[in-house]
């Protein structure tokens, strides 16, 4: 049976040679990466949230039609229901642009410089940052899942 070595796991290790301030510029493109991810997340709840109302003006517009009010009725229908929600563009344009774009670039880089400097290993960071902060020996503080006993 092997030592046991006390501390992340060698995905989590830096490199030989690499130095604080390359961690720490990986670590703030990582950072800049994660608030990119939450800003997908809220595109695509653009998208499903008026994805949803434009489908609920089709009963707005029935129930117009109903109460006796067919000007406001085909207001709705003709000047909202399926409008773009920029010049040309539907919502699930906007979700496609920015995931083959914006989003696909930043990915890209990232990659890229944690290929080239890191050999692709990620949150380096905060791996070393968990190291500091974590209480050696107690329960709950274990660097890895394998040493949770």
């Amino acid at each position: 049976m092997g030592q046991h070595v006390d501390g992340p796991d060698e995905r989590h290790r830096r490199p030989t040679g690499v130095s604080d301030e390359t961690v720490a510029a990986l670590g703030k493109l990582s950072e800049a990466l994660e608030c990119v991810e939450r800003v997908r997340g809220h595109l695509y709840s653009l998208h499903q949230l008026v994805g949803h109302a434009d489908l609920m003006l089709d009963d707005a517009v029935e129930m117009f039609r109903a109460a006796g009010h067919p000007h406001i009725a085909e207001r709705i229908d003709t000047e909202l229901l399926g409008r773009n929600v920029i010049a040309g563009r539907w919502t699930f344009q906007i979700v496609e642009d920015f995931d083959d774009g914006y989003y696909a670039l930043f990915r890209d880089l990232d990659r890229a410089a944690r290929e080239e400097l890191v050999g692709g290993r990620r949150h380096l960071y905060e791996a070393e940052m968990k190291e500091r902060r974590r209480s050696r020996g107690r329960p709950g503080h274990e660097a890895r899942p394998d040493e949770v006993r």
